[in-house]
């Protein structure tokens, strides 16, 4: 099977807007807890821990704060972090951009990120002897020659208000994230589901009813639709075996190239880039095709 390669912002309803004053409150909350983990975390590329003593790298560390503020990177590699969003041109940067370097002349990925906020000045996991620092960018030489480019993530990591079926989709996705067990069993009381029983509950709250009772069979729904267009409540297939037509993993896309997956660990978060979900991507469905705006559903709670 041919790898996939994506490349930028590729959904099919990237043009709807989020208003600017939503996308400079978030950015402001984004600033403000990284600001509030200065002292209280330690750098380490091998120990991601989200807990008091905090334990970061450059990238889990924005990756934990956008997480946070209901912004989902869906990534701890700086390399996919850079391929999110939208260019942003140097010197044009807003609060909340990500700004990428690169210290090895002979790599093409960066190996170290940060966070804009404003005034010349970015926040970031620095390294080992400084952790979490607040630099200007003029201050040292690395910020200048070592710079390779920013991505403005927001508004893209945030959905319209109103938001379409697709967006509660993805929301309700994200709202059950941290909640549900995956396993051989579905019940719904205990939040406990099978990858499939998942996706239809996900979706039936939504008023789309799949009754798919196998990966198999959730495959069959819908309509084919390219990788390259992909909207917010797709359902994307993935085999684990290149080359097979039989799938082991279904995904929920949740926009800019984010996929909401659930497995045998939990419910998860990725990214459709490149790896794994690029080498072992199967197809795509499209299971509903209502995209006008609605108000937010009220979840079940729990």
């Amino acid at each position: 099977m041919k790898k996939i390669i994506f490349t930028g912002t590729n959904d099919s309803d990237s043009h709807r807007q989020v208003p600017q004053q939503a996308i400079e409150a978030k950015a402001e909350q984004l600033i403000q807890t990284a600001k509030s983990l200065i002292g209280k975390s330690k750098y380490s590329t091998a120990v991601y821990k989200p807990t008091y003593p905090y334990k970061f790298s450059c990238a889990t560390f924005l990756m934990y704060i956008f997480g946070i503020n209901g912004a989902d990177l869906a990534t701890y590699n700086e390399d996919f972090m850079i391929q999110q969003g939208a260019r942003v041109a140097r010197g044009k940067w807003q609060k909340g951009d990500l700004l990428f370097f690169r210290s090895k002349t002979t790599a093409k990925d960066p190996d170290h990120v940060a966070m804009y906020i404003g005034d010349n000045k970015i926040i970031h996991m620095a390294n080992p002897k400084l952790d979490i620092v607040i630099s200007e960018l003029n201050s040292k030489s690395y910020y200048t020659e070592k710079y390779i480019g920013a991505r403005r993530v927001l508004p893209s990591l945030m959905s319209p208000n109103p938001p379409t079926k697709g967006d509660n989709i993805v929301d309700f996705a994200y709202y059950l994230k941290d909640q549900a067990t995956i396993g051989p069993v579905n019940n719904e009381s205990t939040k406990k589901f099978t990858s499939t029983g998942f996706v239809n509950y996900v979706y039936r709250t939504n008023g789309i009813t799949l009754n798919a009772s196998s990966l198999k069979d959730l495959q069959s729904k819908g309509t084919p639709v390219s990788c390259f267009s992909l909207k917010k409540g797709d359902l994307v297939f993935f085999n684990s075996k290149k080359g097979s037509s039989n799938s082991s993993l279904v995904a929920i896309y949740a926009g800019n190239h984010r996929l909401i997956i659930p497995y045998s660990g939990g419910v998860i978060t990725r990214v459709l880039l490149a790896g794994y979900y690029s080498d072992h991507y199967i197809t795509a469905r499209r299971v509903f095709t209502d995209d006008t705006p609605h108000y937010p559903i009220e979840y079940p709670s729990y």
